[in-house]
């Protein structure tokens, strides 16, 4: 009977420790869904992802994206250039040293205007010649008229006329040649009667410019001795300046004169830029593999600026393709990106690749399946919205 009760004991705490079991059990049981509950948390924290009102629901536009007939098109990278046949490289027809400048770069200046002047000896040497010749002609010029009246008087004879009259005609040659020298060397008429009257010597010699324009490069400086050959200013009218572009060889075959074009210029990204083909070079680079093309610019305020990049789209014959409208587009850190609806109230933003401009649409490359559908308008509320919600999951 004894022996009975310590088995007693012993089935009582292995109830008591059956017990303590089913209910640590059972509180883990009550644990288990917490997962779930954090992913859901996580999902509702999406920063691309957004559920919208029924007042900003009223103004989203939702739809496809459409096709429409699109201008085929060729996109080469391009650069703004001075128009070759507006610039004046001017330089000194004699050779001496700059005394004074009078013109910088950037400077507009008009045909004529005196960009600098330089003293030269050779000028002096040749104004020289030019007064000795002057002379000689005038003093065989009285000789003849001389001869002349004493021919008529039978003081001298035929002969003695005809050889003054030569050496007459031969001072005028001289002087004329002389005087051509002289124009040659930039002196005008006016200043070269004023050398035939004065009879004074000037080695001073303006260096002017020979078109109206904007100075480009100045390559002298004060002292420094110039040579005809050189080139002392550069100066071009940029009221029309060129926008070049080297075409691959495979697809210059479809381009040609007057075909249409769409520039696109990223130092004035606000600049619609539309033209023609004015020039198709007729060779391609043997080196480059490339073809020249050429459109006109006009610029007649002067914000096309040469060396500056610039992009050309050469428009040809359409083709359908994929579009969205603008107003579908959001543009963040030079990415473009659109909200696709994922469930009625819910939207997510996604990047997207776009194609060229056409209207107030924009070829859509890739981003978007068949079948889905998108914001097409007021996603720049809806993406104000996005973000509004991001900073206050953040805080």
């Amino acid at each position: 009977m004894k022996t009975l009760k310590p088995a007693r004991s012993l089935s009582s705490c292995a109830l008591a420790s059956v017990a303590a079991l089913l209910l640590v059990t059972g509180g883990c049981k009550k644990d288990t869904p917490a997962p779930a509950s954090s992913a859901a948390s996580e999902a509702a924290q999406d920063p691309n992802s957004i559920t919208v009102t029924p007042a900003l629901a009223q103004q989203l536009k939702i739809g496809e994206p459409q096709e429409q007939e699109v201008a085929g098109s060729l996109q080469v990278s391009a650069r703004i250039e001075t128009d070759a046949s507006r610039i004046a490289r001017i330089g000194s027809p004699v050779s001496g040293r700059i005394i004074r400048l009078l013109a910088l770069e950037g400077q507009n200046v008009r045909r004529g205007s005196v960009l600098a002047a330089l003293h030269s000896t050779d000028l002096s040497d040749t104004q020289f010649s030019f007064i000795k010749a002057y002379s000689q002609e005038k003093l065989a010029e009285q000789a003849t008229a001389r001869a002349e009246q004493l021919v008529k008087s039978d003081v001298i004879g035929q002969a003695e006329l005809e050889r003054r009259r030569a050496e007459l005609l031969q001072a005028t040659a001289e002087v004329e040649a002389f005087r051509t020298q002289l124009r040659g060397l930039g002196m005008s008429e006016t200043a070269i009667h004023q050398l035939e009257t004065k009879r004074q010597l000037n080695a001073d010699y303006p260096i002017l410019s020979t078109i109206s324009g904007t100075v480009l490069e100045r390559k002298v400086t004060l002292g420094q001795i110039v040579q005809p050959a050189e080139v002392a200013f550069m100066v071009a009218d940029l009221s029309n300046v060129w926008l070049l572009a080297d075409v691959p060889e495979e697809s210059a075959g479809r381009l040609h004169k007057g075909m249409n074009v769409v520039v696109r210029i990223p130092a004035l990204p606000s600049e619609h830029v539309e033209g023609k083909l004015s020039y198709v070079s007729p060779v391609v680079d043997p080196v480059t593999r490339t073809v020249q093309v050429r459109m006109d610019l006009p610029n007649p305020h002067a914000i096309f600026k040469p060396a500056m990049l610039a992009g050309m789209t050469f428009l040809d014959n359409t083709e359908r393709k994929t579009t969205i409208p603008s107003t579908a587009i959001v543009r963040e850190e030079n990415k473009d990106y659109v909200f696709i609806q994922t469930e009625p109230t819910k939207f997510m933003l996604r990047e997207v690749s776009l194609g060229i401009e056409t209207g107030e649409n924009h070829v859509l490359e890739s981003g978007v399946s068949p079948g889905e559908k998108i914001v097409l308008d007021g996603a720049f509320h809806l993406n104000n919205q996005r973000k509004q919600n991001a900073i206050k999951g953040e805080q």
